[in-house]
């Protein structure tokens, strides 16, 4: 799951991946289980219209961590 991270290009945070889905340059996105439901469901409901593959992380803290920052992320994907 982390290795997915670290290969190729990243955005990290609820803007940026919106930001890139809309562009059409992902390829998978990583949603943690513990995020805000606000914040999320967007991001998992255009990711189910587009079929965009949907990894989850136990929570915000591993997440970050596997984004290779020291804070928490609620979401994040790998580019095209």
């Amino acid at each position: 799951m982390e290795s997915k991270l670290l290969e190729g290009n990243k955005v990290i945070g609820k803007k940026q991946t919106l930001r890139y889905i809309a562009k059409d340059m992902v390829k998978t996105v990583f949603i943690s289980k513990d995020a805000d439901e606000h914040v999320t469901k967007e991001i998992i409901d255009i990711c189910n219209i587009k079929n965009i593959d949907i990894i989850y992380f136990n929570n915000m803290k591993e997440l970050g961590k596997a984004c290779n920052i020291d804070v928490n992320a609620a979401a994040a994907a790998v580019l095209k």
